[in-house]
């Protein structure tokens, strides 16, 4: 029978309307953001006014909270359970925030929102937080008590902070948090003893504090610890003598601080074990491995700068994964063992200051970074495959002979250091395979001979070349020209016989250049050459042949002289970019002979003493204004000393002896004062001595022989005799009195461990940190 046709759009119309109660019932009620919610977001949002226009745009009334940026919602009952904000809030959390009104709020996420002033006490309120994290911000003050009342708190980070104050013991109450970080604050004195309560904790990092004390006791009962980091700090004790009931743990770093005691073996039983930092310790002893099996996963070990010592014992080589392998600064003896050829999966090997000695092995080459220096050394197995290496460092052993050819062969190498060893002979034209790939070629202080060939047309890559204190002849290799990435030259205390290469100038990256003690001639400045040297921060070109007269404007070009750089103050390695210079200077400083192991980034000196350089001094010399040392001594400088002289207030050491100087002491360098160390000696000076504390306190010997200079009585006392003038001059000193002034290096050069091992810690840190959140993650939802 047929359906009538409004019968059966009336069954349909009942059909769909019991499928759509039957799925309304079958289906979860969805609220949306409720008001109360709502207009505590709104408020909370207008306690930030400066902040990022981003979020607060979409904070209005015209739509659901709960679809907000950064916000998210309970499903059922519209409450705001998780606030999740990446803008700049600029301000501080008061006490009273509308935030602490969210009760339900279980994730507060307000990392890296430039948030200040202090934690407050009433976080402590929002008893359903799981996850705080309000890490990387300017947070001051104490860490407050009441987060331990946080019971259902899972993970706690407010790490990248200026906290101070000692870690409350209150946070021993959180026993279902599994990661803790406190990391990069200012923490202090012991850690409480109730952290030994947190056994659920899976990651627990604190380095970068000022913690101090002991381990307690009740770490052991941690036992679920995967990740703990304790690198950086005032640690003074001992580890736990058995650590094998860390089953779980993974991670294990407590460098940087002073922990003594013997070799903590047991640690090595554990199965997951992928990384153990013990350097910068007091470890003593030998180190030795039990029980290890064959299937460990340990990755990475590092033991450098400790007092370990005893042969490094074979048994290293059953942990077959091992990538990283650092022992240096430590008193190891005989030779690498020669079951590390097993290690197949190592990358980066560090031995450097140890006593070891023999021959370095063929499979060290078929490493990625390798750095011996340091020790005894005194052969080297020819490599004969091709390999990847990229970092050798082979400085300050007992290499002796010729260049070691097969070298040339290592077409991936970046950097090379043979410095301060015994190798003879000529620098091998081959080396030219190197250079598309070199960044560093380091050979100072050796026994090479010969000229130093012109191989560097496709060095595009070179930063660093250092070929000092060597016997090479002959001329300097113009196709450096091509070198745009160049940094640092030295060839110092060499025969090189050659016109001063003024087109070192243009090279736009060149920040020191040192060319001390050769026999380079001719003038430093060419008429149909522009002056360059933007980027230069330390010049020595003392004790060659040089003359010729500098132009008023010479020096006007010399941009990084003239103001600082971002940075400033910092030790250029100890800033990120690796490619940055990391030399060891030696210098006079304040008459007395100094060495630096580092260049502060905001070093400036100029050293031209020993040529044979006339006329005026430059006026342009006066924009160096963050110009440190001057040296102009052992010339034939005339006519009066530039006033503009007195514009350089950041002078700390002027040397204007040996010239042909007239007039008088210009009285404004009294003015100048971090200006400790001057000498004036030697010239044909006039007129009274400047009075002032800076020149009251220098040697008497600063100022002989400048027959009408006058006014020395409190600087030389009983040293003055009269001149046919009436006039108080200083006796002639001794030359074993009159102290010298050659305060630029001669020795600054990359040492080793320094630029080499720079970098190799650089490829290291990146790939290892890469490699290990890759695998295990970190932070809050560990």
């Amino acid at each position: 029978m047929m359906i009538p046709s409004h019968r059966y759009c009336f069954y349909s119309v009942i059909t769909i309307y019991f499928f759509l109660l039957i799925h309304t019932l079958a289906s979860p009620t969805v609220h949306f953001c409720r008001h109360d919610q709502r207009d505590a977001l709104l408020e909370f949002r207008d306690e930030f006014p400066t902040s990022n226009n981003t979020w607060r745009s979409s904070w209005n009334k015209s739509s659901d909270c709960c679809f907000w940026e950064g916000v998210s919602c309970d499903d059922k009952a519209g409450q705001v359970i998780s606030l999740d904000l990446y803008t700049s809030l600029n301000s501080s959390l008061k006490t009273n925030s509308s935030l602490f009104r969210l009760q339900y709020l279980r994730h507060l996420n307000l990392s890296n929102c430039f948030l200040q002033g202090e934690v407050p006490s009433s976080l402590g309120n929002l008893s359903h937080l799981t996850l705080v994290d309000l890490s990387w911000n300017k947070l001051v003050g104490k860490i407050p008590a009441s987060i331990g009342n946080l019971n259902n708190l899972r993970n706690l980070s407010l790490a990248y902070n200026n906290l101070v104050g000692e870690i409350p013991s209150s946070l021993g109450n959180l026993s279902r948090l599994k990661s803790l970080e406190l990391s990069n604050n200012g923490l202090v004195d012991e850690v409480p003893t109730s952290i030994g309560n947190l056994n659920e904790l899976r990651v627990m990092s604190l380095d970068l504090n000022s913690l101090s004390g002991k381990i307690p006791i009740s770490f052991v009962n941690i036992t679920n610890l995967s990740y703990l980091n304790l690198a950086y700090n005032n640690f003074s004790s001992t580890l736990p003598s058995d650590m094998s009931g860390f089953h779980n743990l993974r991670y294990f770093d407590v460098g940087s601080n002073s922990f003594h005691g013997p070799f903590p073996k047991s640690l090595f039983s554990i199965p997951l074990l992928r990384s153990v930092i013990l350097k910068q310790n007091q470890f003593t002893g030998p180190i030795e491995f039990k029980n290890i099996s064959s299937s460990s996963k340990l990755w990475a070990l590092n033991l450098d700068s400790n007092q370990f010592d005893g042969p490094i014992p074979e048994s290293i080589s059953k942990f077959l994964n091992l990538a990283l392998l650092h022992l240096s600064h430590n008193n190891f003896t005989g030779p690498i063992p020669k079951s590390f050829s097993k290690l197949v999966n190592l990358d980066f090997l560090r031995l450097s200051n140890n006593k070891l000695e023999g021959e370095v092995p063929s499979w060290v080459w078929s490493l990625t970074a390798v750095t011996l220096s340091h020790n005894s050394f005194s052969s080297l197995e020819n490599s004969s495959q091709e390999t990847l290496i990229k970092g050798l460092d082979l400085s300050w052993n007992s290499f002796r002979g010729p260049f070691p050819l097969w070298i040339c062969k290592l077409k991936w190498l970046r950097l090379l250091d043979l410095s301060n060893n015994l190798f003879s002979g000529p620098i091998p034209t081959c080396l030219r395979n190197l250079t598309v790939s070199l960044t560093e070629l380091t050979l100072r202080n050796n026994n090479f001979s010969g000229t130093l060939p012109d191989i560097f047309s496709n060095a595009t890559k070179l930063q660093s070349l250092d070929v000092s204190q060597n016997q090479l002849v002959g001329t300097f290799p113009k196709s450096l020209i091509n070198c745009k990435a160049l940094q640092f030259v030295n060839v110092e205390s060499n025969k090189l016989k050659d016109k001063f290469p003024s087109w070192l100038g243009s090279l736009p990256s060149l920040n020191l250049l040192i060319f001390r003690s050769n026999k380079f001639y001719g003038t430093l400045y060419h008429d149909h050459m522009s002056i360059g040297f933007q980027s230069l921060r330390v010049i020595d070109i003392s004790h060659n042949d040089l003359a010729g007269t500098l132009p008023p404007y010479y020096f006007s070009n010399w941009c990084e002289m003239t103001t600082l750089t971002e940075g400033n103050g910092q030790y250029m390695a100890s800033l990120p970019a690796y490619s940055l210079i990391y030399q060891s200077v030696e210098i006079v400083n304040k008459g007395v002979e100094t060495s630096f192991e580092r260049i502060r980034q905001d070093f400036r000196a100029i050293d031209f003493s020993g040529n044979k350089i006339y006329g005026k001094i430059p006026q342009s010399i006066s924009v160096l204004k963050e110009l440190r040392l001057l040296n102009l001594s052992g010339n034939a400088f005339t006519s009066d000393i530039p006033r503009s002289l007195a514009n350089l207030t950041s002078l700390e050491a002027l040397d204007l002896s040996r010239n042909k100087l007239s007039g008088q002491i210009p009285q404004d360098l009294s003015k100048l004062s971090f200006l400790s160390y001057m000498n004036f000696s030697h010239n044909l000076l006039q007129g009274p001595v400047p009075r002032g504390t800076q020149f009251q306190r220098q040697k008497c010997s600063s100022f002989l022989d400048n027959p009408k200079l006058y006014g020395l009585e409190e600087i030389c006392g009983e040293n003055l005799v009269p001149n046919p003038k009436s006039q108080q001059q200083p006796k002639e000193l001794s030359e074993k009195e009159e102290k010298k002034f050659n305060w630029v290096a001669a020795a600054i050069a990359y040492g080793p461990g320094v630029f080499c091992g720079l970098v190799i810690g650089h490829i290291f840190t990146s790939h290892y940190h890469e490699w290990f959140t890759e695998k295990f993650g970190r932070g809050k939802n560990t």
